[in-house]
């Protein structure tokens, strides 16, 4: 079941066949300072994930099934039109509206968190569960979110006794085999394209099926953060899982000049065209920015070993560059409106 390449060796092939964008290292040299800054300031730390307000702690009971829930309906928040037009909980947007709503369920005695629950939730049940702060705006694509819990809840009762921690367990500490097993059980995680490139011979095209596994990886290092990679968080090959590719870290990397749009593309995400999943330009922009960040996890270690010796190069890894890329781009929203983001309808992030 595994696709041919997993997400950082597909975005090495993606880049060194990319027609719509460009990466420039001495960008990605100068963001990893940025990243050093921030090292040192506390912004890119392990403890952030548990200290959210909408985050579980690893005391937390439900943390496993919670996170499990959580990344099972992290997907395709944006919504056209005004700010006025968004869904939001609790005065929340996008994600963190989600962890509002399903928090707020458990705090009405829903038992949403329970496989046995979700797995035949229907669509009147969830859109009550994801209500919205004013009446007239709902949550994006209720319809597909209720055939996602209905499709891995039944298979957490099938194969894992209700409980995404068994599911776990079985891959005896790799993030490898927990994010293939991830893809395999669950066909909604399954976030795979294929790229056509001329590599074969005769300058035959050839097509290669690759993957950005953006909410597998996702799950993955949710529970490496909430267990501070120790416990059932502990993976010894954690480093292979990527950032997760989005609609909005590429935007934060464009900002940065790591990544630049040639002008077809740029017309076509100023224009707010919807890119379909698995177009061409979709795949580039998904796959250069997994290879960026692979880039910049690699900059930033070299320079805290050479210039940062009282720093353990161990303190960073592609997820928690990810988690400074997105939280950099919240803070900073207003001020990276003039980069557009491309907008694809997708369960797959």
């Amino acid at each position: 079941m595994a696709p041919q390449l997993l997400p950082a060796a597909s975005s090495v092939l993606i880049v060194q066949n990319a027609r719509y964008l460009s990466v420039h290292e001495e960008a990605i040299e100068k963001l990893a300072d940025r990243v050093i800054r921030g090292i040192k300031e506390k912004e890119i730390n392990i403890e952030n994930f548990s200290q959210h307000e909408h985050h579980p702690t690893a005391k937390d009971p439900h943390a496993v099934n919670w996170i499990f829930l959580i990344d099972t309906l992290n997907f395709c928040f944006w919504t056209p039109g005004s700010d006025a037009t968004k869904w939001k909980v609790d005065g929340q947007t996008g994600y963190f509206a989600l962890c509002a709503a399903i928090n707020r369920a458990m705090r009405e005695g829903i038992d949403i968190t329970n496989p046995t629950y979700y797995s035949k939730i229907t669509l009147e049940q969830l859109e009550s569960i994801l209500r919205s702060d004013t009446e007239d705006t709902k949550a994006p694509l209720l319809e597909e979110r209720v055939r996602c819990l209905h499709e891995v809840g039944q298979v957490l009762l099938d194969r894992y006794e209700g409980k995404f921690e068994n599911c776990v367990r079985t891959c005896e500490g790799s993030a490898v085999k927990l994010l293939q097993r991830i893809v395999h059980d669950f066909p909604c995680f399954r976030d795979e394209a294929v790229l056509k490139h001329g590599d074969g011979e005769d300058g035959t095209t050839v097509e290669t099926r690759v993957s950005f596994y953006k909410r597998a990886q996702i799950l993955v290092g949710d529970l490496w953060s909430c267990f501070r990679g120790a416990g059932l968080g502990r993976f010894e090959d954690i480093d292979a899982i990527t950032m997760f590719a989005d609609y909005r870290v590429p935007q934060v990397l464009v900002h940065f000049g790591t990544l630049t749009y040639a002008d077809e593309l740029m017309a076509v995400l100023k224009e707010d065209k919807l890119l379909e999943n698995g177009c061409r330009e979709e795949i580039e922009i998904r796959g250069a920015s997994i290879y960026v960040v692979e880039r910049l996890k690699v900059l930033v270690r070299e320079k805290l070993i050479t210039e940062h010796p009282d720093i353990s190069p161990g303190c960073v890894n592609a997820i928690l560059l990810d988690h400074f890329l997105w939280d950099y781009r919240r803070k900073h929203a207003t001020e990276l409106e003039y980069i557009p983001f491309h907008k694809t309808i997708s369960v797959y992030y």
